[in-house]
């Protein structure tokens, strides 16, 4: 499994009866007292294996060294765009009362026939396109949301609707605006521990749901979105994820929040020999609820600390990235973040004012459209970060293509 300080550290009961050199820790797998590096791989599709074996499949794990590159990008957004002066009609607000505070001019919003999961489909499926990856190759989907259409996940609907008749895992990730950077990390663990070869994550997210329409402090920040990535396994000297840092303080969740709230409808039953609050009511979830405040302190405070200690874990320092890419959350965070460690304004990636805060899909989102415009390279070092609700953040070291 993977701890906070961006190592990776399985357990292996078998092999450690088998093995006498004392087992360290290295970013790009188990090092052994001698010096070699080796990491544990439960799949038979290596070293020559003609027939893809997906890793709930494989025989005996072998100990290769792998690492994993960022291969394939793609993102989907609603049909409907609304603007800051569609909102001025509806609460008391303007364009540039909202522009000037959080950089955003439009938002775009799930109507008519639009769904998350038809938005979550659509980003894997261009991010396929793009590594030249059939579905049928992958061997686990993780789907990033706090929003799914269904109370127990949507990730098996999206494996579904892609055509992967292979049955490959999928599975929900709720991490809030955090859920895309720790996709990245989990994706690195199968791959790394676990023998997986194609692993597709995918941040989605409909805020606009969950939004007070009448709370201009709110519904001016959020919008719904999906993005997606195509994590592949590699020889450890392409390693893309160089490092990563990620943490959460429970004890700030308070100041962001969608919590349940009971139906004030229901009545509690008193006939019947019934028991009082017996059966439960029915609950459902409550607006979000922010303190901007205490979130603009938060993230400014914790994100750079973040992203510091991140690259130091890669042997970097900040003039050594070529772009930084935050969770598009507010423009006054991003430019915070960017002086604090003094990364120029042309190498930071922000899409902010299209879009607003789309929450895991932020990141994938703002990524696709730096790629796929040909700003980032194959080859470029990316400082990402995510941070939100929880409270949760963290960040990661990657590498493009």
């Amino acid at each position: 499994m993977a701890n906070t300080s961006g190592f990776f550290t399985p357990s292996v009961p078998s092999l450690r009866r088998k093995i006498q050199p004392t087992i360290g820790i290295s970013r790009s797998g188990f090092c052994f007292s001698e010096g070699s590096c080796r990491r544990v791989v439960c799949s038979s599709g290596i070293e020559g294996a003609q027939k893809h074996v997906s890793p709930s499949e494989s025989g005996v794990p072998k100990l290769v060294s792998k690492g994993c590159k960022l291969v394939g990008c793609g993102s989907a957004v609603p049909t409907l765009s609304v603007s800051n002066d569609d909102l001025a009609r509806i609460v008391d607000t303007s364009d540039e009362w909202i522009s000037v505070r959080t950089g955003i001019r439009n938002r775009r919003v799930i109507s008519g026939k639009d769904s998350l999961r038809n938005l979550a489909v659509e980003a894997a499926r261009k991010a396929l396109e793009m590594a030249d990856v059939d579905p049928n190759d992958l061997d686990l989907i993780l789907m990033c949301t706090s929003t799914p259409e269904d109370l127990f996940g949507g990730a098996p609907q999206v494996q579904r609707d892609l055509g992967c008749t292979k049955t490959p895992l999928a599975y929900d990730i709720t991490a809030a605006c955090s859920g895309f950077v720790l996709g990245l990390v989990s994706a690195a663990c199968h791959i790394r521990g676990g023998g997986f070869r194609n692993v597709l994550v995918i941040g989605a997210d409909g805020l606009s749901r969950f939004v007070d329409w009448s709370d201009r402090g709110t519904c001016i920040l959020f919008g719904d979105a999906a993005g997606a990535l195509l994590v592949q396994a590699c020889d450890a000297e392409e390693d893309g994820l160089l490092s990563f840092d990620l943490h959460s303080d429970g004890e700030g969740g308070r100041h962001l929040t969608a919590s349940i709230k009971d139906n004030k409808t229901d009545e509690l039953l008193s006939s019947n020999g019934s028991v009082l609050d017996f059966p439960p009511k029915r609950f459902s979830y409550s607006c979000i609820q922010m303190n901007g405040k205490e979130v603009f302190r938060f993230a400014v405070r914790c994100v750079p600390q973040s992203i510091e200690s991140a690259l130091e874990k890669a042997g970097l320092t900040a003039s050594s990235i070529d772009w930084l890419l935050l969770h598009q959350a507010n423009q006054r965070i991003i430019d915070a973040v960017a002086t604090r460690l003094e990364v120029p304004q042309e190498q930071v990636i922000s899409n902010l004012a299209n879009y607003g805060n789309t929450s895991a899909a932020s990141i994938p989102l703002a990524l696709d459209e730096a790629v796929r415009s040909g700003k980032v390279k194959p080859g470029h070092t990316i400082a990402a970060a995510g941070f939100g609700a929880g409270l949760t953040w963290g960040s990661a070291i990657i590498r493009w293509g």
